[in-house]
């Protein structure tokens, strides 16, 4: 059988053209050479692969090509199967990718568990499934603790770079893996505690910070080596639902406060709470140091040793005419 393309060659003028302005129909159709049906209905069969005219049955080609998608699947079950190439690449693992699973459930298992067996031996694959699994979990982590896709990321590829330096591959793992969150929180600009990451990654924050340690020296944090009260101050505030200038009025005090000898020396998370008790009762909200407590995770008795501090040098680090809400020192407790 031959294809049979008829071009169409028709001639016209265009109104108000010169007589010797033509143009022609250089659009290519595909026509029944029997019925020439200027509108024609040409049925592709794709079982048979043949082109067929639905007038008068006349097969104008065969060996079709079929332009449709490939779609296979080779499961037992009804419908298809679109996944017909596996997943993508991802790039934070290394070598080719295309491993092969055999599955255990359903039909001969015997034999599929002798051709597990097989595979395993001849594909020596135990760190990159280590790798996977570990990467599962950051980030399983990361979504029950409401991080953000690039946390998730930038935690892997530090954990690929820590897995590659030898003196630190002796690290718990479950620590080490609680280490890289941290650290990727940081370099996104959303920092946590350590007790923060304890909670959700349910490592004692003793390992973390042990852990922290030996992964720093190895990162490029930009200088940046330590979190600031003023990183948390903005998490800490709209949990607690304190207005935006008690926010700003906190974030200033915060850095003012690291000149104090008295509170240099304190957490970081402590100087923060401390500075919120000490804006909110300034601007009449008065939030109690239990509900920032439970916020912070830092101890009520240990916000009010560090509000004393605050509290001491009160008039050295506030200016209360600054502020566009009439203030006064008067609203601060005293202890």
């Amino acid at each position: 059988m031959v294809n049979h393309y008829q071009p169409a060659t028709t001639q016209h003028r265009v109104p108000g053209a010169p007589d010797a302005m033509e143009y022609k129909d250089l659009n290519v159709k595909l026509m029944c050479k029997d019925c020439r049906n200027p509108v024609p209905n040409i049925i592709e069969e794709f079982a048979a692969g043949d082109l067929v005219c639905g007038d008068c049955g006349m097969v104008l080609g065969d060996r079709i090509i079929d332009t449709r998608s490939e779609w296979r699947t080779f499961s037992n079950e009804e419908g298809n199967d679109p996944s017909r190439v596996g997943a993508t690449s991802n790039p934070l693992l290394e070598g080719s990718q295309l491993d092969t699973s055999i599955k255990l459930t359903g039909g001969n298992t015997t034999l599929a568990k002798n051709l597990n067996k097989t595979l395993n031996r001849t594909n020596n694959t135990k760190a990159v499934k280590s790798k996977i699994m570990a990467h599962k979990d950051i980030t399983a982590l990361c979504e029950a603790a409401g991080l953000s896709k690039s946390v998730s990321e930038i935690s892997k590829q530090i954990f690929n770079m820590v897995i590659k330096t030898p003196s630190l591959k002796v690290q718990v793992r479950h620590s080490l893996l609680a280490a890289c969150i941290f650290c990727a929180c940081r370099q996104e600009g959303v920092p946590r505690t350590f007790r923060e990451v304890s909670a959700f990654t349910q490592v004692p924050k003793e390992d973390i910070g042990k852990c922290y340690k030996s992964i720093i020296p190895y990162l490029e944090m930009s200088g940046k080596k330590t979190t600031s009260g003023a990183d948390l101050m903005g998490r800490f505030c709209s949990f607690l639902n304190l207005p935006m200038e008690v926010q700003t009025a906190a974030s200033d005090l915060v850095k003012r406060a690291r000149e104090i000898d008295s509170v240099a020396g304190r957490s970081p998370v402590s100087i923060a709470a401390a500075t919120i008790y000490f804006m909110s009762h300034l601007f009449n909200i008065g939030k109690t140091l239990q509900e920032i407590s439970d916020v912070s995770s830092v101890s009520p008795s240990t916000i009010r040793v560090t509000y004393k501090a605050l509290y001491a040098e009160r008039t050295s680090l506030v200016d209360i005419n600054s502020y566009r809400t009439p203030v006064t020192f008067n609203s601060l407790p005293s202890s």
